[in-house]
């Protein structure tokens, strides 16, 4: 696929999107921003208003220190850029909700972001990508949950600090249905409670949270049920409307929900041998747990959408030095 350089790009904007992506044979376009480092400021202030217009994902090839990092949807080197191209040939649809959530929510108040990021999921759940997926997560008739007596969640208080534990160990504190309300049903209590100062959120068991209950989805009625659901009942609103009270501590794995809802809170830590994960988009998915809003929020949207789109996963180290996570620790404080 040939990228669009300082020579080419001028010409290519006054093309359209389908004429420019039927030419390169894959469902998106590709800049070198090296290349276009070149422009002049006008250029440049040009370029990101045509790319956050395109009805693709725009990936641009190079360093992310160029100065038009910032117009395109994610940056990556060339060795990694064939394997992003077959990624986003596999899931187009995914892809394109992802970039298009992400650009539309850069400025928005967390609330109002939650809200389009939840839309955008809704979109895919009525979707071929996440029907197929679906399809064939149940064909390999997976065993359900480990049954676990007690709440899901432990909730402590002591004097102006409250405790909040994940208590579903045996099934890796999977993000089901029961687990967000109990959530839910806490994190209210924080917000009708100003003499609550602290909130400390970790988990029980080998790890931290390895996402969303995979028995559940295909569940709920009708994608806008589940929309409908999400904007009533989402923890990552209630972290947001107070997330310096928040603080969340992380170990093992944190997969999909299990980092999208720690990286709502004012602290996040993570013990050192911590693994944060994104696989929504192999699953025709968007993160529908408010992590395009938060996560985009620590990291960046270009660095957000390469998590998502490479189904990459980080260690503690560079989501440190991302941004992602506040510290490395293996204390708790509970």
């Amino acid at each position: 696929m040939k990228l669009l350089d300082c020579e080419t790009i001028q010409p290519a904007m006054l093309r359209s999107a389908d004429d420019l992506r039927e030419e390169s044979g894959y469902p998106v376009l590709a800049l070198d921003i090296d290349s276009l480092a070149a422009l002049d400021e006008e250029w440049v202030n040009k370029l990101g208003q045509w790319s956050r217009q395109q009805p693709c994902a725009v990936i641009g090839v190079g360093s992310s220190d160029s100065p038009v990092a910032h117009c395109v949807d994610s940056i990556v080197a060339g060795s990694e850029f064939k394997a992003m191209l077959r990624r986003i040939a596999a899931n187009p649809q995914a892809t394109l909700v992802l970039v298009q959530v992400l650009r539309a929510i850069e400025d928005l108040a967390p609330e109002d972001a939650l809200m389009v990021e939840s839309l955008g999921y809704a979109a895919l759940q009525s979707g071929d990508e996440f029907k197929r997926w679906l399809t064939h997560y149940q064909a390999r008739l997976l065993t359900p949950p480990v049954p676990e007596s007690g709440p899901p969640v432990l909730v402590t208080r002591s004097q102006a600090q409250l405790s909040v534990v994940l208590n579903r160990p045996l099934n890796n504190n999977a993000f089901s249905v029961e687990m967000r309300d109990a959530l839910v049903e806490a994190f209210e209590l924080v917000n009708l409670d100003d003499s609550l100062h602290q909130v400390s959120v970790f988990a029980n068991g080998r790890c931290f949270c390895t996402g969303g209950e995979l028995t559940e989805f295909g569940k709920v009625a009708s994608p806008i049920a589940g929309h409908l659901i999400r904007s009533q009942r989402s923890p990552a609103k209630f972290i947001m409307s107070s997330p310096e009270r928040y603080h969340f501590h992380v170990h093992k794995a944190c997969v999909g929900s299990g980092v999208e809802l720690p990286a709502c809170a004012g602290y996040f830590t993570a013990s050192e041998k911590t693994l944060f994960w994104l696989p929504e988009l192999s699953m025709g998915l968007i993160p529908g747990a408010g992590g395009c809003v938060s996560i985009s929020r620590r990291i960046g949207r270009q660095r957000t959408a390469y998590l998502v789109i490479m189904n990459k996963k980080i260690n503690a180290q560079t989501a440190l030095q991302w941004g992602l996570i506040d510290a490395i620790t293996d204390e708790i404080d509970k």
